[in-house]
């Protein structure tokens, strides 16, 4: 019965507010015609790539990079040579988050429209300009994407070694890494000026 009559109460203070809502038939469809130029919006473009590939490599991919070199070493002074390498399950899980920090980071890398440097920015000697490096990003897409998703696979390779606490198999998967950088760096930011990627770019 007090079932019954709650019930009943609540029908009561409820038909107010249904009737409220149904004194305008534009609120819902102005909230659905907002809704679906949101979607619009969102769907034409979902990604904000203003931040550049430079700005990225120090951000999230240079630190991430050098925590996974840095996690295994050996280090040779006056007192002697001490071998780094992570022993407690924090240390593992810091280096962990270095790895993880690095494949997601290669994703950023891969999208489409991100130019390679703040505009204005002088290049060290020897590097593109930075409008030649757009160049060659926007004409070799595919390229990038290979070398990214290179990275991807060998610090997945570091990601196994740190699951299994396997230092030798880090250092390993290290010196991997490094080769992969270094292999998109002398596609994209210094290759040899004979390069014909290059003819139609030079400024």
């Amino acid at each position: 019965m007090r079932h019954a009559i709650s019930f009943v109460a609540l029908a009561a203070l409820a038909g107010p507010l249904v009737g409220l809502g149904g004194c305008s038939d534009k609120a819902p469809v102005e909230a659905s015609s907002n809704q679906t130029t949101a979607s619009s919006q969102n769907e034409a473009e979902p990604f904000d790539t203003s931040f550049t590939i430079k700005q990225l490599m120090n951000a999230t991919v240079d630190p991430a990079a050098d925590g996974l070199w840095e996690s295994v070493a050996t280090v040779s002074d006056e007192k002697g040579v001490v071998k780094r390498e992570p022993r407690t399950a924090e240390e593992w899980d810091a280096v962990r988050r270095h790895a993880v920090t690095l494949i997601e980071a290669m994703n950023l890398v891969m999208m489409k429209g991100r130019h390679a440097a703040p505009a204005g920015i002088v290049r060290p000697s020897g590097e593109l300009s930075t409008a030649q490096i757009d160049g060659l990003l926007a004409s070799d897409h595919e390229t990038l994407v290979s070398f990214a998703q290179n990275m991807q696979r060998t610090t997945r390779t570091a990601l196994a070694a740190i699951d299994r606490r396997d230092p030798v198999a880090l250092f390993e998967a290290g010196s991997e890494i490094d080769r992969a950088c270094e292999g998109c760096h002398m596609t994209f930011w210094y290759p040899d000026g004979g390069d014909p990627r290059l003819q139609h770019l030079k400024k």
